[in-house]
């Protein structure tokens, strides 16, 4: 009997392999080691079936501007635009991040590539975004197959205009800058947001280049998208906007940037109205401001503090016990001012789509060293939320699932690839309890015709 070890888990000739034992609870748990094709992510083969039958794949390869490359080793440029989508699915971050999976054996599988790309050849496919011209050519037409799956509606769609501060605590990337932030002032980039995505420099202001921004967006809508209501914050409450909006006819709820003092705004012969919400009065004035052209439409509002704790609104000195807001509006005199306000209060979704974009999809880690590669980055992967909303949508899901949940109930699941007979062949992990679900939800999305049969949004763990 030899007596002497080898360390790994192939062990040389008339060697024995050294143990890994460690106790839990009581027990002695051995490790090893295994060549089987094992992936701990193979249920995000079902999002890959929805979007391998959607045809966005197809148009991805054209609009990207990537030459294909010619050497033997080579790696598509769509392969490694759809190996980062593969990784803002699992989870990733950064692009090293994107990297690590590729030690998953199953993932090129999964999404129909030849391998998931190193960090080094994710940056350079980023670098190849080099102007706004040739990032606006690429996702203005992906942007805009996503909001042509949107359906039409009898009342239309309300626009919901938005900023953001991606904090970058580095600061030596192009385009990072020193901004006003929720916490103070900080490096950060300043996006625009709505259905599509335009990145600016952190010393931006709210509405610098917002009247372009949203010129492209109106001149690309399909044609079934019609837009009720264009809601938005302060921050875009600038005459040229305004103006812009009333020239197209469309309506609009924007909290008012005033110039003047509220309070002379607010006098005692000020009717308010009290309202069915508890604690929350409205009233109704003419106002124009100095750089207005005209007089506006503006609702007032004031939440009474002891009621209305957290509401939103800003304390005045001469009425400490009460929150004002003020809007400005353009609707019908039809419309009565504490509908205008709750109009304006359904804009709240934009500000979680804005939260599920940073904490879900690492929107703030996401920056290259050139300001038009961290924008292609990041419109990626904007793309992806978009492109998992309508895979809910596919599912039958009427209520927002966020991209951390559907990990836990959906792509985190384990499996085993092999290849019996020749057929390459994918083994969910699953109990047995669950697999009723799983059989669901694989026949909704392999359905050639669209049905009304929704699927539930989890497994039910009985």
């Amino acid at each position: 009997m030899k007596n002497c070890q080898s360390s790994g888990s192939s062990p040389v000739h008339q060697t024995v392999a050294e143990r890994i034992v460690f106790k839990s609870a009581g027990h002695a748990i051995q490790i090893q080691f295994t060549d089987q094709q094992l992936s701990a992510h193979v249920g995000t083969a079902a999002f890959w079936a929805f979007l391998r039958q959607s045809g966005w794949i197809g148009l991805l390869r054209r609009c990207l501007p990537h030459p294909l490359p010619r050497s033997n080793n080579r790696i598509l440029p769509v392969s490694k635009a759809l190996g980062f989508v593969h990784g803002l699915l699992c989870g990733a971050k950064k692009l090293t991040q994107v990297a690590y999976l590729r030690r998953d054996p199953v993932a090129p599988e999964l999404v129909g590539i030849e391998r998931i790309a190193s960090q080094s050849v994710l940056s350079r496919f980023f670098q190849r975004f080099s102007s706004a011209g040739r990032n606006l050519a690429c996702f203005r037409p992906l942007f805009g197959w996503c909001v042509a799956r949107l359906p039409s509606r009898r009342d239309g769609y309300a626009l919901d205009l938005d900023s953001t501060r991606l904090l970058h605590e580095d600061g030596h990337q192009e385009g990072v800058a020193a901004g006003y932030t929720r916490v103070g002032l900080k490096p950060c980039l300043a996006p625009l947001l709505v259905v599509s995505f335009w990145l600016r420099p952190g010393n931006s202001s709210c509405a610098n280049n917002a009247v372009s921004f949203f010129l492209d967006l109106w001149d690309h809508l399909p044609r079934q998208v019609r837009l009720r209501v264009v809601r938005a914050d302060a921050g875009f409450c600038v005459p040229a906007l305004l103006a812009l909006w009333e020239q197209l006819g469309l309506s609009y709820v924007v909290v008012a940037r005033l110039h003047c003092k509220r309070q002379r705004l607010i006098r005692k012969e000020t009717a308010w109205q009290a309202t069915e919400a508890g604690g929350t009065e409205v009233a109704e004035v003419r106002h124009q401001e100095p750089d207005w052209p005209v007089g506006r439409r503006l609702i007032l509002i004031r939440h009474r503090v002891a009621e209305k704790g957290r509401a939103g609104g800003k304390r005045l000195l001469d009425c400490p016990r009460y929150l004002f807001q003020a809007l400005v509006t353009n609707l019908s005199a039809k419309v009565g001012p504490l509908a205008v306000w709750r109009e304006y209060n359904g804009r709240a979704a934009c500000e979680n789509v804005i939260k599920e974009l940073d904490a879900g999809y690492g929107l703030p880690q996401l920056v290259c060293e050139q300001f038009w590669s961290t924008e292609a980055a990041l419109s990626l992967a904007v793309l992806t939320h978009n492109l998992v909303v309508l895979f809910e949508r596919k599912l039958g899901w009427l209520e927002a699932v966020t991209i951390g949940s559907l990990r836990y109930w959906l792509f985190v699941t384990a499996g085993v690839l092999s290849r019996p007979a020749g057929r390459v062949t994918i083994k969910l992990a699953v109990p047995e309890r669950e697999r009723t679900w799983w059989r669901r939800l694989w026949k909704k999305l392999l359905s050639p015709v669209p049905n009304c049969h929704a699927v539930e949004n989890r497994p039910a763990f009985t």
